[in-house]
């Protein structure tokens, strides 16, 4: 490894111990992020040569300036589907779109919403994605919970559940739909073998977080939400179904068209749009309030320090990934357990916790070819595990996940409170999960 990669290595991980002390630094985590990415590119440039041999003088720098242009649009599209997805929930959420769905979640007890929480979760981020499902679940969170500390807890529980329900759905995770789309994995295969361990890996956590709470639920957002809502009922349907709906149809869209799943999102925001736009066109809306609840208000409260921590960060995995680290240290792996797959895909799903899984897994999918037959082929338990794995293994760190990150963001939660609190919860399920998918795999699908 040459000198110039130690440095770019060696910034990263002073720039991520920043992140993680974020809470003592006082520094913000989007700060340290864009600097994070500025810099290690800037470090690149010190002598590019070393990554394009072959190349010098101006097409060096433009291969350099191509390169970043092209993982900044693929950045760009998770970024405009954050954003689409946030302001959707938003519209829904501020036109009293979610109330009779919180009237379905509320209950008395601490430890019974928390189940239904965990659960809704976990199936709804097999049919979403386990980012636009977290969104949903914080803004339901705060209608349904005052305390900021048992909201904590219970956000945590989000992360978890909505990693582990897009674990075991081809659609329901980045990596996942990654592995279908190269066809390593079949939808049939993954469901089928990777969702009792997806369970167990929510499950586990659940139960051991239960013991948390004491006493019951005190409850004021819900009565105090309805009387601010200036829709009828049958228009909050709408504006829910036309928001929500739409969420859920944009697999469909990304299936049928083949094109970004982010332009489904934004097709969805521009139809919601029109519909309250419509709503509120109407005489009898015409008020001073309803001004606070439409779409070009709402557009201006996105957490726009999440969407920059999303760039930096991933921006500066993707130095990472062009330096060829990621992938030389899948080659370590590999080498140090002797071809273990469970141990191999058990580490990578630690690793995933600390750097983005989509360059880890799309480096696994290039340095490992797809073979005919055995753990390597089509729905072998080296590409099932790496599902499992990369996806789960994500609720070990508040910033593994992409539902991490924007959990961390809405909610505030520091990188401290998570690993002291939570990482040790998530790391039993996920070992939970893995030892069912060997029973599984060992003894049913032998």
């Amino acid at each position: 490894m040459s000198a110039l990669t130690l440095t770019i290595v060696a910034f990263f991980v002073l720039g991520y111990v920043c992140i993680a002390l974020e809470s003592i630094t006082k520094i913000n985590k989007a700060a340290i992020a864009l600097i994070m990415f500025v810099v290690c590119w800037s470090i690149f440039m010190i002598s590019p040569e070393t990554y394009l041999p072959g190349l010098e003088g101006s097409a060096l720098y433009h291969a350099v300036s191509q390169m970043i242009e092209n993982h900044l649009g693929e950045t760009a599209t998770t970024l405009f589907f954050l954003m689409g997805a946030m302001t959707i929930v938003e519209v829904v959420d501020q036109n009293g779109g979610f109330n009779f769905v919180r009237s379905l979640l509320l209950t008395s007890s601490k430890r019974r919403l928390l189940w239904r929480i965990a659960f809704l979760t976990f199936f709804m981020s097999a049919i979403l994605d386990n980012l636009t499902t977290s969104i949903v679940m914080i803004m339901l969170l705060r209608k349904l919970v005052d305390d900021h500390d048992d909201r904590l807890i219970y956000a945590s529980i989000v992360v978890i559940a909505a990693n582990s329900g897009g674990a075991f759905s081809p659609i329901g995770d980045v990596t996942t739909i990654m592995l279908w789309n190269s066809e390593f994995i079949t939808s049939q295969g993954l469901i089928t073998e990777i969702f009792i361990p997806s369970l167990f890996s929510m499950v586990i956590p659940a139960f051991i977080m239960q013991y948390w709470f004491k006493g019951d639920l005190v409850t004021t957002g819900l009565a105090s939400d309805s009387g601010g809502v200036e829709l009828s009922e049958r228009q909050r349907r709408a504006v829910f179904f036309v928001g929500v709906g739409g969420l859920m149809s944009v697999p469909l869209f990304h299936y049928f068209t083949h094109l970004p799943p982010f332009m489904g999102i934004l097709l969805v925001l521009g139809l919601l749009w029109m519909v309250t736009e419509l709503f509120y066109s109407s005489k009898r809306l015409k008020t001073k309030g309803s001004a606070k609840k439409r779409v070009t208000t709402l557009l201006s409260r996105i957490d726009m320090s999440t969407i920059l921590f999303f760039l930096g960060i991933l921006m500066a995995v993707n130095c990472l990934q062009e330096i060829g680290v990621l992938k030389m240290l899948g080659h370590v792996l590999d080498v140090v357990s002797g071809g273990n797959h469970y141990l191999v895909t058990s580490v990578i799903g630690v690793l995933s916790s600390i750097v983005d899984n989509v360059p880890l897994v799309a480096g696994c999918m290039g340095m490992y070819p797809l073979a005919l037959s055995g753990d390597m082929a089509v729905d072998g338990i080296f590409w099932q595990l790496l599902a499992y794995c990369a996806g789960v293994g994500g609720s070990m760190l508040i910033i593994g996940s992409a539902a991490g990150v924007v959990v961390m963001g809405l909610e505030k939660i520091t990188f401290g409170w998570y690993l002291k609190r939570i990482t040790w919860v998530a790391f039993a399920g996920y070992l939970a999960g893995i030892g069912s998918y060997w029973v599984i795999r060992s003894f049913i699908f032998a």
